[in-house]
């Protein structure tokens, strides 16, 4: 069985993905340029609402850099967010070259240490080689949300499956996310990728201005449980 997160706001959102069968939530305080964090009391009431994990955004501002003057307040969001019962963290910083920045993930990720995802920003790296070299080993990785390309997992889904094939370890760090559709998934699990990120496709119509429902939840679950191996 494959893992299923999906992106909520609040705790009726997670409760219905939890309903339709998801594995992990992850938590965004707002839906612009890609998801921005979720006020600590939010996570608070969304963790006391599940029995899955949750997983909140760590992001203030649009794009994937980050400078002095934010640090210190993204450091107090990931200690909050870890004393509010946080499974992990989700988070993706890039230099001004669009390597990755090692030193602000290292920092943030073991203050104090915590599993987390490197999130979509690994799409608008230059270098994707030498990209999944320094994420390899990263301490506290668990997870990469990628689409395999900024346009989506519709123009991304050679890169994904050539990355799981090249790079062993890649197929079991990836989550596939960004534009999803279901015939994408028979050939990211064909291809070792079992971890599947949605966000449009678990709301009605596929909008944010719809909640999360159980059953459209509950479609993608089956249909990543029915390719797994017999």
């Amino acid at each position: 069985m494959g893992l299923l997160e999906v992106i909520c706001r609040d705790p009726d959102d997670a409760r219905a993905a939890e309903d339709g069968g998801a594995d992990r939530v992850e938590l965004l305080g707002s839906l612009e340029d890609g998801g921005m964090s979720p006020e600590p009391q939010v996570l608070e009431s969304t963790v006391a609402a599940v029995e899955i994990p949750v997983r909140p955004m760590v992001r203030l501002r649009a794009g994937f850099s980050t400078d002095g003057g934010e640090l210190s307040h993204l450091r107090g969001l990931v200690k909050s967010y870890l004393d509010c019962g946080a499974d992990g963290i989700v988070m993706g910083f890039l230099d001004v070259d669009t390597n990755i920045d090692t030193a602000i993930m290292e920092l943030l990720a073991g203050t104090p240490p915590c599993r987390w995802t490197f999130h979509r920003a690994i799409d608008s790296v230059l270098q994707l080689d030498r990209a999944w070299s320094t994420l390899l080993v990263l301490p506290g990785l668990d997870q990469v949300l990628t689409a395999g390309s900024p346009r989506g997992v519709e123009h991304g889904l050679d890169t994904l499956i050539g990355l799981a094939h090249e790079i062993p370890e890649a197929a079991d760090l990836i989550m596939a996310g960004g534009g999803l559709a279901p015939e994408h998934v028979p050939w990211l699990v064909r291809a070792g990728i079992r971890a599947i990120h949605i966000g449009r496709p678990a709301r009605a119509q596929g909008s944010y201005d719809s909640g999360v429902a159980a059953d459209l939840v509950r479609s993608w679950r089956l249909l990543i449980d029915s390719q797994a191996p017999r």
